[in-house]
């Protein structure tokens, strides 16, 4: 029938060695897993769906393998010959053509290895964990985050507003939502100005460090003119949608974050549109570890107790992978949110340490007193947590954690 060389594509005595190794899972349909095991490491190589006239044997070198194979889970092992060292190129081969193949019922990649050879050529995040406390002059404690609420409609009196509010209750960071850009209500430039003169005046008020997270999500070049403008008003910060705008583009602006010296905090928007279905699609390891290759210096990894998809054990995962060692790559601070509110503090930092951003939406401006009140109540929650203090017993001497719970108890919102 011409499809007998698949087959040769997998390889179980063979050892990978400097080779970049994707795990996949796998759902035939209808042919034997051997076959369709063969079926993606030719088609995210060098292989077509028949025998060819010609095949040079230096061709036959970099052949995708499949080297482990289980019952519905594969390894596949890639020279790094097949790559240009760019996150888009690799995606277009690792998982490019292979997911729409009528021969798979399902296919998931659940995982990336990367060795240090194509570790060393990405940038990693400029600043890091290490570096951001620096910037905001924090040591220890997780550090904290709103996004004004609701997320879009404001202008930017009423944003900045806000921002005051919440920066004077003790938050360290405001933060844009995934679609607030340059709406005709609340112009970019004017928001930017105007929460960056509060900033200033909450600095000087408060003797803390704040930062703006300002989405400069859009086309390639907007980003740019953007982000240089962010430059210009002093801020530390951009935040990028990165699966909306893509790798290409967040490669691009973190040249120019680069030579702006701003951070970059990740959103993770839209990444359930392929991440969630277990069976296939792509996992949300592998986005952040991409991110933090690309080099994100926040990342959005889900809370585990929150109104967001991921349990606990996924969580941690992700907060691992972008804290530990990894050659020269410098870590990504976690970013904890989605539902989350005052009670479910302790939770969140039992499951993070203190290398956490937390970030609460409704649950700093829900507060019956409002937003002042709301972010002295999370402010509140961690400092109970870090002193291992039951908040119960904390909130007897604080009203706004009191207060707080008394709305929102210790539930885990759905």
């Amino acid at each position: 029938m011409g499809f007998e060389w698949y087959t040769e594509f997998v390889d179980l005595d063979y050892k990978p060695q400097n080779e970049v190794v994707c795990t996949f899972k796998v759902e035939p349909d209808g042919i034997s897993m051997e076959e369709s095991a063969g079926r993606v490491a030719s088609e995210s190589s060098v292989g077509t769906w028949t025998t060819l006239a010609r095949l040079p044997d230096r061709i036959k070198k970099i052949m995708a393998r499949v080297f482990e194979m289980d019952e519905d889970t594969i390894k596949i092992s890639y020279p790094l010959e097949l790559f240009d060292f760019s996150i888009p190129q690799l995606l277009s081969s690792v998982a490019g053509n292979v997911f729409g193949m009528r021969a798979l019922k399902n296919l998931r990649l659940e995982d990336i290895e990367f060795p240090k050879e194509f570790v060393s050529k990405q940038k990693g995040p400029q600043f890091g964990i290490e570096g951001v406390r620096k910037v905001l002059k924090i040591e220890k404690r997780p550090l904290t985050a709103t996004v004004p609420k609701p997320k879009v409609g404001f202008d930017a009196d009423e944003y900045a507003e806000v921002a005051y509010n919440a920066w004077s209750g003790g938050l360290d960071f405001v933060k844009d939502d995934e679609n607030l850009t340059d709406q005709p209500f609340i112009r970019f430039e004017d928001r930017l100005k105007k929460v960056m003169k509060v900033k200033e005046k909450v600095e000087g008020e408060t003797g803390e460090r704040k930062s703006y997270l300002v989405n400069i999500t859009g086309e390639t070049n907007k980003m740019i003119e953007r982000a240089k403008l962010v430059a210009d008003y002093r801020n530390e910060y951009v935040m990028i949608d990165i699966l909306t705008v893509g790798w290409a583009a967040l490669q691009t602006l973190r040249e120019i974050c680069d030579d702006l010296s701003l951070a970059i905090h990740a959103h993770r928007a839209m990444h359930a549109a392929f991440t969630r279905n277990p069976k296939h699609g792509i996992s949300l390891k592998v986005v952040t570890k991409l991110a933090r290759l690309v080099g994100v210096d926040n990342m959005h990894v889900g809370t585990g107790v929150g109104k967001m998809v991921g349990g606990a054990k996924e969580v941690k995962e992700l907060a691992e992978i972008c804290t530990n060692e990894w050659f020269n790559i410098k870590t990504t601070f976690p970013v904890s949110s989605g539902g989350l509110h005052p009670g479910l503090i302790p939770d969140v930092i039992r499951l993070f340490g203190n290398d956490v951003i937390v970030q609460a939406g409704g649950g700093v401006h829900g507060h019956p007193k409002g937003t002042y009140a709301g972010a002295k109540a999370l402010r509140q929650a961690i400092d109970a947590s870090i002193e291992n203090t039951p908040l119960d017993d904390y909130a007897e001497e604080h009203e706004e954690l009191r207060l707080a719970i008394e709305k929102w108890g210790f539930v885990k919102p759905k």
